[in-house]
C-alpha cells in the first residue's frame, strides 16, 4: 500500500509540472538546438542542476520530447521533480507542481505554500503577463540569475517590490497583481541556464 501511495503521488507531481510545460510549448520551440541534443544521462544532470545537492539527490526528472510526450527518467523519492522548463533547470515539490498546474489550465492556485528551485537562473520571463511566451516592447521581459521561488499566498505577504520592471539582483514579486503573484529570491550571480546545457554537454564528451 505505501509503495502504491508513493506511485501516485508521484505522478501526479509528473503529471501536473508536464500542463506547466506542455502550456508553454510556444516557446519551447524557440529553445537553442543543442537541448534537443542532449542524452537522457546529460538532461538528466543538467535538470537536477538546478537544486541544492541534497534535494537533486532524491528529485525525480521528466523530459519532454519533440512531439510533447512526457518521459520519466526518474522516480522522484523525495517529492521534488526536476525538468527544463524553457531552457532551465528547475525543480519543484508538489506544491510548486500544483501552481503551475493552475497556471497551465488558468485556474486559480491552491492556497498552498511551494518551493521552487531554479540554481541556473531562467531564459527571462514576462513580469506582467503569467501567459507570455517571449519579449515585447512592453510586457517587462526580466532575466533572473539563481533564485529560488517562494508560491501560494505566504509569498504575498512578503513585502517585496512588485514595480514591473524588476531589479532582478534582489527579491521581487512577479506577476504581482495577478492570481499566480510569486516571490523570486536571488540567490547568487548570474549563470546563464543555456551554459549550463552546454557544460553538461561538454563534460560527457571527455
Amino acid at each position: 500500500m505505501r509503495n502504491s501511495t508513493k506511485m501516485v503521488v508521484v505522478s501526479l507531481c509528473v503529471l501536473m509540472l508536464a500542463g506547466f510545460a506542455l502550456s508553454q510549448d510556444k516557446m519551447a520551440h524557440k529553445a537553442p538546438a543543442h537541448k534537443a541534443e542532449l542524452s537522457d544521462a546529460q538532461y538528466t544532470k543538467t535538470a537536477l542542476s538546478g537544486a541544492p545537492h541534497d534535494i537533486a539527490m532524491g528529485a525525480g526528472v521528466v523530459r519532454f520530447d519533440k512531439d510533447g510526450k512526457m518521459n520519466s527518467l526518474r522516480e522522484s523519492k523525495n517529492g521534488f521533480t526536476c525538468m527544463l522548463a524553457l531552457g532551465a533547470p528547475m525543480c519543484g515539490d508538489a506544491n510548486s507542481m500544483a501552481f503551475f498546474d493552475a497556471l497551465a489550465k488558468h485556474e486559480n492556485p491552491p492556497d498552498k505554500l511551494g518551493v521552487t528551485y531554479m540554481l541556473r537562473g531562467d531564459e527571462g520571463a514576462s513580469n506582467t503577463d503569467p501567459s507570455a511566451t517571449a519579449k515585447t516592447a512592453d510586457n517587462h521581459w526580466v532575466v533572473t540569475g539563481p533564485h529560488i521561488m517562494i508560491l501560494g499566498p505566504g509569498a504575498k505577504s512578503l513585502g517585496l517590490s512588485e514595480s514591473a520592471d524588476a531589479d532582478p539582483t534582489k527579491p521581487y514579486m512577479m506577476w504581482a497583481g495577478t492570481p499566480y503573484a510569486h516571490a523570486m529570491i536571488p540567490v547568487g550571480s548570474p549563470t546563464p541556464a543555456s551554459m549550463t546545457a552546454k557544460t553538461s554537454a561538454t563534460e560527457e564528451k571527455k
